[in-house]
């Protein structure tokens, strides 16, 4: 994947995340295993977690709480 895509897809995901008024804690795409790491800065209530997953730009899974929110895997 070159830069520029992994580049315009973190614009897409922070977009999604601000437009449901979440804010990010950290977004990285790892090379070696192909994904994006989404960490909030909150946690996501579990009644919420399928609302926020249906308008992220990929499929993706929910993989719990670190030390600053939800954490999500995103598969480009």
């Amino acid at each position: 994947m070159k830069y520029e895509d992994v580049w315009q897809l973190q614009d897409q995901i922070t977009a999604a995340v601000n437009a449901l008024g979440y804010s990010i804690w950290d977004l990285h795409f790892e090379r070696a295993s192909f994904v994006f790491r989404l960490e909030l800065n909150e946690k996501v209530e579990e009644e919420k977690l399928s609302v926020l997953l249906s308008h992220l730009p990929m499929s993706a899974d929910y993989e719990g709480e670190d030390v600053h929110g939800s954490v999500f895997t995103l598969y480009a």
